[in-house]
């Protein structure tokens, strides 16, 4: 994402888990670096849990693609971290072949074909959270979510193989789709990095009070929140929109999709682009909201979404 927005964790800064800290100095001599992400986890939400101890009745799958290393979790989330990042309605699945080829796969393409975006996910993404809705639960699936109290996890879901944002959904799975939402959810994370380290909204900004921008794509969906976007979420938007959108270019020049791929990646495109101006445009007109630092990071977004 050629964007002034870090593609590195700075040394020394916060989220840097090798630094010289107490705590993470603690975990990581007790061989516990699964759980740094949730210490840090602590920090954010400042509630007094302790989210890094909950988090030591994870296990996971170590998965390596090209010199980047993932956690991949299995058993069970605790409920204090499931309440806080809402996957209360969720638990991890199990790890099966088809799964484990799936997820590998689509880090190899990430890899190969996409290696900006590779390493940024390798950055900003430790570890991966494979879910499916509890038994009994009435609700659509998530596709994939990240949050930024959490930082260095992503989790999706079995959709995230079918469906592509906003609205294309194919009716057979691939490897491609996937590693399409996996990187939607590192630059999330790349972002949210940048938002807690540098003033990117102007003196007094707050998402409770922010004016809001209509997403007229998402009318009718029932909720304010789906059809109204607060300026901070417009702006993780439109980095991450324009992140797919060459995503999907990338992947349209190439001859080795299936038919089925070609379709769905195009129509995502299609749909994709409209959106992204928009979303640019309204920006735009709510500068006012911005830090001087914000300022240039839309006007390096500007310049991005042209050359879609």
């Amino acid at each position: 994402m050629k964007t002034a927005i870090a593609a590195r964790v700075p040394a020394g800064s916060f989220f840097d888990l090798d630094r010289k800290d107490p705590v993470l100095t603690r975990l990581r001599e007790e061989g516990a670096e699964l759980v740094l992400p949730f210490a840090l986890m602590e920090r954010l939400v400042k509630s007094g849990t302790p989210y890094a101890e909950h988090a030591r009745s994870l296990g996971s799958e170590p998965v390596t693609v090209a010199g980047a290393n993932f956690d991949w979790f299995d058993a069970e989330l605790h409920d204090e971290i499931a309440n806080e990042i809402n996957l209360t309605d969720y638990e991890i699945v199990q790890h099966t072949d088809e799964r484990r080829a799936a997820l590998t796969q689509a880090l190899d393409r990430l890899s190969l074909v996409h290696p900006e975006g590779f390493a940024r996910v390798g950055e900003f993404v430790r570890g991966l959270l494979w879910v499916a809705l509890k038994p009994g639960v009435r609700t659509s699936s998530l596709t994939s979510s990240s949050d930024p109290a959490l930082p260095y996890i992503i989790t999706f879901s079995d959709k995230a193989s079918r469906h592509i944002p906003p609205n294309t959904v194919s009716e057979q799975p691939s490897p491609l789709f996937l590693a399409e939402n996996i990187l939607h959810e590192g630059t999330h994370q790349s972002i949210s990095f940048h938002v807690l380290q540098h003033r990117v909204f102007a003196d007094g900004y707050s998402s409770k009070t922010s004016p809001k921008i209509e997403i007229k794509w998402r009318a009718g969906q029932g909720e304010d929140r789906n059809q109204y976007w607060e300026i901070d979420r417009a702006f993780h938007a439109t980095c991450v929109y324009n992140q797919l959108l060459c995503f999907r270019q990338t992947e349209l020049r190439r001859d080795d999709l299936t038919p089925n791929e070609r379709l769905s990646f195009q129509s995502a495109y299609d749909e994709g682009l409209p959106a992204v101006r928009y979303l640019m445009r309204e920006l735009e007109l709510l500068r006012e909201h911005f830090s001087p630092h914000g300022v240039e990071l839309l006007a390096d977004l500007r310049r991005q979404t042209d050359q879609l």
